[in-house]
């Protein structure tokens, strides 16, 4: 008598041999359905148990009663290869942020904001001690209104009063104390909100402050003075440094604008002034930049209004240190003689 040949079971969870010939409708045990593998638990698509270690999940007893199978399923379809891509190089770049868009540059013509000097104590006492000591220069006070010439007109802006003789000097200044602006069909004054397209207008404006009548220009005595100017940046401020000792902060002056710095700083001990008028490289705020004064140098620090590096300090400009920019000069030549206008109306 021949022995029967065992076959495979090839139902799933099953995996035993059996005899054909024994073979009845509740010989296997086995699950109908897939394992199913999903996060760290593991279990089968026609049961509710699930388990996280795959012994037990191996050991789980099948949930449907049928024959033996000895047929093998088929396998799977493996992808085809492409194998013309075989040496394709696959680069992958990380998605970056999108540029921020540049901050609109202003014109160079912004009105520009007279900056509030900080001098430390041991500079007020060495001017101090020069002051009494009498080695100083002195910014130059006006004429004596003894010399003033009959027909001399008021140098403040805006102010048509002619010189007459004594009984003048008790008349008030009607001025504007700050300069004249022309920019994209405008003209202002910067110490006015009033503004006007018409020119002869502008020149009929009345002037917003009052005070004593200035028959003659003040000037500093003394020649223009060479210092060492110096800079630095952080991630949020840039540092100009003018090195010279002694510089008087009440005859100097600081002016800044969003993307301009002029300088005039006067060293009573040279009897000079140091004179420097630049287009910065990038765009400050204005109201949150300073400037301090020690007996070595005069630092102004200026908080950067955009993110970002400068390349450089400065943008080159046709005029040299303490010459006027062309587009300013024919502003201050114009600020002796103009007037402005009241805008009220347009």
């Amino acid at each position: 008598m021949s022995e029967t040949k065992l076959l495979l079971c090839y139902n799933r969870g099953c995996g035993q041999t059996f005899n054909p010939e024994t073979n009845n409708d509740d010989s296997c045990r086995h699950h109908s359905g897939a394992p199913v593998f999903h996060d760290a638990y593991k279990g089968w698509s026609c049961c509710n148990k699930k388990c996280t270690d795959f012994t037990e999940f191996l050991n789980i007893k099948g949930c449907t009663v049928s024959k033996h199978n000895n047929v093998k399923p088929p396998e799977p379809e493996k992808p085809k290869v492409d194998k013309s891509l075989e040496d394709e190089v696959i680069e992958y770049r990380a998605p970056t942020a999108p540029e921020p868009k540049p901050m609109e540059r202003p014109p160079f013509d912004t009105p520009m904001a007279k900056m509030k000097i900080s001098a430390n104590k041991a500079l007020l006492d060495q001017l101090s001690a020069l002051m009494t000591s009498g080695d100083h220069g002195e910014v130059s006070e006006t004429e004596s209104t003894t010399d003033i010439p009959i027909g001399t007109s008021c140098q403040n802006n805006s102010c048509k009063t002619v010189y007459e003789g004594p009984c003048t000097l008790s008349t008030s200044c009607t001025y504007h104390p700050g300069y004249p602006v022309f920019h994209e069909g405008l003209k202002f004054w910067t110490c006015c909100t009033k503004r006007t397209t018409d020119f002869d207008n502008f020149l009929a404006q009345v002037g917003c402050a009052t005070g004593d009548h200035v028959w003659f220009k003040q000037k500093v005595e003394g020649d223009e003075v060479k210092c060492r100017l110096d800079w630095y940046q952080t991630p949020t401020h840039v540092y100009v440094s003018v090195f010279g000792k002694k510089c008087d902060p009440n005859a100097s002056k600081v002016e800044l604008s969003p993307i301009r710095l002029n300088l005039q700083l006067y060293f009573p001990e040279q009897k000079g002034t140091y004179l420097k008028d630049m287009e910065l490289r990038g765009i400050v705020d204005v109201a949150n930049s300073s400037v301090a004064m020690t007996p070595a140098k005069v630092e102004v620090s200026m908080k950067k209004k955009e993110a970002g590096s400068w390349a450089k300090l400065e943008i080159p400009r046709e005029q040299t240190s303490g010459k006027k920019n062309p587009t300013t000069s024919n502003v201050t030549v114009l600020s002796d003689q103009v007037e402005s206008v009241d805008l009220g109306d347009l």
